[in-house]
Order: structure tokens, then C-alpha cells, then sequence
């Protein structure tokens, strides 16, 4: 009875070490960033996982119009637009 396997304490630990620190926060991620797509509105600044900048013009269900600086409008999917970067240039410029 006293002579557990460490092999069989271990495999338990190592996928509740891989769920907190692979899989929660990716899904967390994930979930993040529909929630962000889901919020857009007519008027947003956003930046593209392309690096392109612009200027939210027209919403659908899964797509928007973006306006360029040079004036074309693009049509993106939401999936497109990067939220990290999105954040970072509308984030209040610090002292």
C-alpha cells in the first residue's frame, strides 16, 4: 500500500501545471478578443493584425469597412483586427 509510483503522482501534476499555464490562458485570450470584435463600432481606431491603421466606417455581422488614411475603404473580416495593437494606439498617451 505505501509503495505508490511517482509515476502516477506526477502525470496528474504535469496536466494540471499544462491547464493553468497553457490552456487557461489562451482560451482566456481567445475569449478576449471575441468580446473585442463583438464591441466594435462605426467611428473606432483600430490597427489590423497586418499592421494596417484605419478608421472603422461600417460594421456586419462578421466583417467591417475600414477607411485608410489615403481616403480607400477596405472591407476585413473582424478576426483581422489586432487587439493588442488596437489598445496601444488608443491608450492615453503617458507623461
Amino acid at each position: 500500500m505505501g509503495n505508490i509510483n511517482p509515476q502516477l503522482i506526477m502525470l496528474p501534476l504535469i496536466v494540471v501545471v499544462f491547464y493553468f499555464f497553457m490552456i487557461r490562458p489562451q482560451v482566456k485570450k481567445q475569449k478576449d478578443q471575441k468580446k473585442f470584435a463583438e464591441d466594435l463600432k462605426k467611428g473606432d481606431k483600430v490597427v489590423l493584425t497586418s499592421g494596417a491603421h484605419g478608421r472603422i466606417v461600417e460594421v456586419a455581422d462578421t466583417t467591417i469597412v475600414i477607411e485608410g488614411e489615403s481616403g480607400h475603404k477596405t472591407r476585413y473580416e473582424k478576426s483581422a483586427i489586432s487587439l493588442e495593437s488596437t489598445k496601444a494606439l488608443n491608450a492615453p498617451a503617458k507623461a
